[in-house]
Order: structure tokens, then C-alpha cells, then sequence
């Protein structure tokens, strides 16, 4: 049975229970079982009327809504091929990816996303919006719509191709990753056997809060995984209420990425520092008491300062921050600082790290809900195997593994060697199986030394030593040393001193000793990150290349 008959199975058998619930600026518009499965046939009988034949690509350009989910669903469910692609994303790069796949049908949610594509690609396939598939005007099509009985998912192999999802770009054009049924279907059980032990097995509906696009694997797969588990979802369509909404909907569990949470304890901290008094008192000692706990170097005050903020402040923090039912914060897709994560367990809120690439169809491990070791990402799940090759370079295998990407064999060959997936991140695992993710091997900056340095855990030490500061990328390819753009509202004392303090802990050659402050932040909008928040290290490069030669030369001239 594939994960697609599960879940139309888990349709059937819910009927009138609440599985989705759209959070609109004019209130919650729930989506019951049986609702979502007419939507479905709905959009399978618009499909079917096309003339679609198996394996022909459907691109989905929307934002999250429950008309997305469906038309998710009714694709694949005729065997077609799901394209998701981001509706923020630039009309010119979304038209790149889709001329790369060739849809034989584009799905838009309004038409203005509509109108942008046909303005970059007049030439484009046929387009259709929602409202022309799930309300449509000719009663013929209603009807037609209605009156088509419930038919179960078109029959698909392990390695029938059901979604091509497009790699974010940090460098390079973006490849259309290429997921069969089989890599789905194994992650689902693997994502909802760890809920349950999240959950203690626990009967009833989870309460899951979904945020992120739903066009990233991740997001995907967490949506996949509550369907199948039969959850009721609550769907954020406006991120400036996301505080408001997680109060209201205390959810059980989330999906989350680093700069979310980076950003939601910048905000506690100011809004703290703020209000001053006997109660930032308690919460300033109270944290780095926790901090020096954690590192071994415990005073005897330290325990009097975390038992009063357990009692007086904590908790407080908890109920607003995101309501009384969370048991834990579920994040991934890029590095998580590991003061955020002592940050958040210091609250009661354990946070279970996932890593996983698209082309791993998401996750490779998880931690265990039963034993987290900070700063890790936890071992790898059920039926993967995971090894360190060449550079200390992670390579895995195992059903998750995506069978390559679309059209663009050299690509593939690349990636898959030998039956292993190369990919490109540094890592270490301890002996209770842990990993911990160092890097990625393309980011590696190699001085005129020779010294090969990782970034990423020098940015994030900085990083969290400049409460105003939004990014840190470090330079110095070819160079005798480092230096660092920082992007944020942060001045040059402030910057200097958090080098000094980071450089007292690090070998010569992976001292910084050079900055500039950009004022430009680095965004989607303007290029410099990717999609989902990743930065485009070769843009910033490029963008700020006379900066980063002026400081040089500034240091050179001393």
C-alpha cells in the first residue's frame, strides 16, 4: 500500500473529524476529512478531464491554503507529477525551473501570480487557477465535480516519481530533486514513529501548527506525516500573526528553522531588557547560570537563581510564547545555534533537531524525543545508513535517497556514487550515534596558509555574542586571515568586542580580524539568501566585493 492509499484511507475513516484549519484574517475555516476528500475529487476531476497522461509534471504555484493540500493530493493521486514551487519566489527564477520540467499544466492560486508568469513566459503552458477548479462556473463542471465517487489513488511502484521539488540555489541555478513513492512512503513512517514516542502514544489528535511553505520538503513531509496520522493542522496565511496564532492554536509539536527561533529569543531578551526591574534581574542570572550548568562550571548561587526563575519567570515566558501544550519545538534546515537550543530547554521546551537534505527527501536523523544531546542532530533514522567519507564528508544511503534530478544526469552522477549519496556537509558522530553537522565542504575558506576552515561555527559564535546583528559571513579565500560582514543594527565596539571574545577561543589561523557592517540587510527580496533563509555566500561575495577589498587593503596599510 503507498503512503498515497493511507491517507485516502485515513480520509475515509475520519469523515467528520477536523484535519485542517486555514487561519484567515476573518477567522478559522476548518476543513473536516470528508470536505478535504470532495476537494480532491474535485481537483482529480478537472486532472482527468485534461487528458494528463502518468508522469506528466503539474507545477503547483501557490501559497499554503487547503486548496493547496488538495490539489497537492489529486496529483499525485492520477499519477501525475507534483512541481511545488515558492509563490514569494522571483517570477523569473520560477519560470526557469518550470521551463527545466516542462509542466504540461501550471496550478496557480490567484491571478497574480498567473499574470507574473505569463508577463516572464508568454509561451507558457496552459494555466488555471484554483478558484477555476474548485468553484467552477459552469454547472456542467459542477456536477461533474460532485457526482464523481471517491476512487482510490492510481497505483504507484516504490520508484514511480511523484514530486520534483527544487533545490533552494545556494550557488548555482536551482535542481529539480526528483522523489519517488518509496522515499516518500519510508520517511512518513519514520517521521510519524517518532511522533508517537514525541506524543507517549497518546490516543487522539496531535494539534500541529504548519507555517513554513509548503512547497520545501520539509514542510511537505510534516504535512504528509499529520495527514497520515489523522491531525488536525492549523495553517498560518499571514506570518506577521504567527505569535498571536501559536497562543491560540497550542499546538503539541512544530516545524521550525533556526532564524525563527533566533529571532523569537532576540525578542524575549529585548522585550525583557525593556521592562527592567527584579525580573530581568532574576532572568539575566538565572540564564547564565544555566549556560555555566551546561559547561560544567556551576557556582553555588546558580541554583537559587534557576529556582527562582522557574518559579516566578519561566513559565510566564513559556504561556505567552507559545501557549501551555507544546512538548517540543521541532527544527531543521540549516544549523541551529546551540546557545538558541540551551536557550529554549532552559524554558522547559525541548527542541528535537532534524537534518536532511531535499535529495534525502528531507530528513536523514532525528533526535530522539527520549534523549537529546544538544548541539547534535541525532542519529540517523530507522533504515539509513550514515558514514563519514573523504574531508570528513557525510555520505548516506538507504530507501530516502532520492533517485536523481531531473534532466540533468552529470548532475546525478555527481551525488550518487557507488550507492551512496555525497552530501557536501562536514560531520562528526560520537559513540551513542549523534551527528553533528560542522559544514559545508563548499564553504570551506582555505587561507594562503592551507588552513581549511569551516564557516559556520565562527559565524554562529559571533553571531550570538551580537544581540542586534542579523547575519555573519566570513571571507578570506586565498587570503593570510579571516574577516567578517556583519549585517544587523550593531556599532564597531560592539562588533570588536565580540570578536575578541569569540578569537580567545580559536587557533590563530581561525582568528577574525577584520570586519565590515553592512547595512543592507541580506535577504530573499534582494538575492543574498536563498528561498528558505539559506545565504548565497558567491552573491554576497560578489555584491560586496569592494568592501571586502577595502578592508584588506585597510589592514594591509597598518
Amino acid at each position: 500500500m503507498s503512503f498515497l492509499d493511507e491517507i485516502s484511507s485515513r480520509l475515509e475513516t475520519a469523515f467528520d473529524q477536523v484535519l485542517l484549519t486555514e487561519l484567515r484574517e476573518s477567522g478559522p475555516v476548518p476543513t473536516t476529512a470528508r470536505e478535504l476528500g470532495e476537494k480532491i475529487a474535485q481537483a482529480r476531476a478537472f486532472l482527468s478531464s485534461r487528458g494528463l497522461r502518468k508522469g506528466d509534471r503539474c507545477a503547483l504555484l501557490a501559497a499554503n491554503s487547503i486548496d493547496w493540500v488538495a490539489m497537492d493530493l489529486a496529483i499525485m493521486a492520477e499519477g501525475l507529477i507534483v512541481v511545488p514551487l515558492y509563490s514569494r519566489q522571483a517570477s523569473a527564477e520560477l519560470v526557469s525551473m518550470m521551463k527545466d520540467c516542462s509542466p504540461s499544466l501550471i496550478c496557480c492560486g490567484d491571478a497574480a501570480l498567473r499574470d507574473a508568469i505569463v508577463k516572464e513566459w508568454p509561451e507558457a503552458p496552459e494555466q488555471v487557477l484554483f478558484g477555476e477548479i474548485f468553484d467552477p462556473k459552469n454547472p456542467e463542471d459542477i456536477d461533474a465535480g460532485q457526482s464523481t465517487p471517491a476512487r482510490p489513488p492510481s497505483p504507484h511502484n516504490d520508484s514511480d516519481v511523484v514530486a520534483i521539488i527544487y533545490t533552494s540555489g545556494t550557488s548555482g541555478e536551482p535542481k529539480g530533486v526528483m522523489l519517488t513513492a518509496g522515499n516518500v512512503g519510508h520517511i512518513l513512517q519514520c517521521t510519524s514513529g517518532q511522533l508517537d514516542i514525541l506524543m507517549n502514544h497518546q490516543s487522539g489528535q496531535d494539534r500541529v501548527y504548519q507555517w513554513a511553505p509548503l512547497n520545501f520538503a520539509a514542510a511537505w513531509i510534516t504535512l504528509l506525516t499529520s495527514l497520515l496520522r489523522g491531525s488536525n493542522v492549523s495553517m498560518n496565511t499571514d506570518l506577521s500573526k504567527l505569535a498571536t496564532e501559536l497562543r491560540t492554536v497550542a499546538p503539541d509539536y512544530f516545524v521550525n528553522v533556526p532564524a525563527l527561533l533566533e529571532r523569537v529569543r532576540r525578542a524575549v531578551d529585548e522585550q525583557l531588557w525593556k521592562t527592567g526591574g527584579m525580573i530581568f534581574g532574576i532572568y539575566s542570572r538565572a540564564k547564565a547560570a544555566y549556560m555555566r550548568k551546561h559547561e560544567g562550571r556551576a557556582s553555588i548561587s546558580d541554583s537559587m537563581w534557576l529556582a527562582l526563575a522557574n518559579g516566578l519567570v519561566f513559565p510566564a515566558i513559556r504561556k505567552k510564547m507559545i501557549g501551555a501544550n507544546l512538548k517540543a519545538l521541532i527544527c531543521g534546515s540549516a544549523p541551529l545555534s546551540l546557545y538558541t537550543q540551551l536557550y529554549f530547554m532552559m524554558l522547559g521546551i525541548p527542541v528535537l533537531q532534524v537534518y536532511g537534505l531535499t535529495e534525502t527527501t528531507g530528513i536523514c536523523t532525528l533526535d530522539d524525543p527520549r534523549h537529546v544531546e544538544p548541539g547534535r542532530v541525532g542519529p540517523a533514522i530507522t533504515g539509513i545508513e550514515m558514514k563519514l567519507g573523504e574531508n570528513q564528508e557525510i555520505i548516506v544511503r538507504g530507501p530516502n535517497i532520492f533517485p536523481g534530478y531531473w534532466n540533468r544526469p552529470e548532475e546525478t552522477a555527481k551525488v550518487l556514487r557507488d550507492g551512496w549519496f555525497h552530501t557536501g556537509d562536514q560531520g562528526e558522530v560520537n559513540a551513542s550515534g549523534n551527528w553533528k553537522i560542522v559544514g559545508r565542504i563548499k564553504n570551506l575558506i582555505i587561507l594562503n596558509s592551507g588552513h581549511n576552515i569551516a564557516p559556520e561555527p565562527i559565524e554562529e559564535e559571533i553571531l550570538d555574542r551580537l544581540p542586534g546583528g542579523q547575519q555573519v559571513v566570513l571571507v578570506g579565500n586565498g587570503r593570510s586571515y579571516l574577516s567578517a560582514l556583519i549585517a544587523g543594527g550593531v556599532g564597531p565596539d560592539e562588533v570588536q568586542a565580540a570578536l575578541e571574545a569569540v578569537n580567545a577561543g580559536l587557533p590563530h589561523y581561525k582568528q577574525v580580524r577584520g570586519f565590515r557592517i553592512i547595512l543592507e540587510p541580506f535577504t530573499i527580496e534582494n538575492g543574498l539568501l536563498t528561498a528558505n533563509g539559506k545565504l548565497k555566500r558567491d552573491a554576497i561575495a560578489q555584491r560586496f566585493s569592494s568592501q571586502i577589498e577595502e578592508m584588506y587593503a585597510a589592514k594591509q596599510a597598518v
